[in-house]
């Protein structure tokens, strides 16, 4: 499978590289810094770097170029990066035939289950007092909910560095009760797996232990 990965160089992003290029996939990354990936450059020869910015329609489409699935481990990075990207990503999807994407987001826009109606962020069970980055991911569910695109939207709780470590809970719409964490790894490897599954089609998948 031909594989185009945006934020390969984030905590996520780059165990997902990973975890492609282990399994035989070709995968092509569009980082603004080829450096921070050259290792992995250098250990498989399926990676292939494009250096240029998502927010830059010709770097997305040429990143998107032959693929066959999308994955997206963006972060909001304090700013609008997110929700600028978001929109030339999609666009270039439809325009090239390309139906899958698997996103990682944030367990404040699963749903709320004391407050029904609402996403997690928006009530009482979010313990956050700033919800810009939460905004950020809504946005992007907006949009992917009016793609038509076959999407997944991965929503992991705290997420600390760490290997993965198996035995995590995953529910449709809501965050697993009482779930307090899950590490990098296993979100990566949670996300990874989604492109070969219908089980979350066109839907959120909160995840944690």
């Amino acid at each position: 499978m031909n594989i185009a990965i945006f934020g390969a160089t984030g905590r996520v992003g780059r165990i997902l590289a990973a975890l492609a290029l282990r399994d035989g996939h070709a995968v092509k990354a569009l980082v603004r810094r080829p450096d921070k990936l050259q290792e992995l450059a250098d250990s498989w020869p399926g990676l292939t770097l494009v250096a240029g910015n998502t927010v830059s329609a010709g770097d997305v489409s040429e990143t998107l170029s032959g693929a066959d699935a999308v994955i997206s481990a963006l972060g909001t990075d304090g700013g609008t990066v997110l929700t600028d990207s978001f929109p030339l990503i999609l666009e270039a999807m439809n325009r090239l035939k390309i139906k899958r994407i698997v996103a990682v987001g944030t367990a404040g826009v699963l749903d709320s289950r004391t407050e029904p109606g609402l996403l997690r962020y928006q009530s009482s069970e979010s313990r956050r007092s700033l919800t810009r980055a939460a905004e950020e991911h809504h946005a992007v569910l907006r949009l992917l909910e009016e793609s038509g695109l076959d999407w997944t939207l991965v929503c992991p709780t705290y997420l600390p560095d760490g290997p993965a470590e198996g035995g995590y809970r995953q529910e449709r719409g809501y965050l697993p009760e009482n779930g307090t964490r899950i590490t990098t790894g296993d979100t990566a490897e949670f996300a990874y797996a989604q492109l070969f599954s219908s089980q979350y089609m066109r839907a959120k998948a909160g995840i944690a232990y």
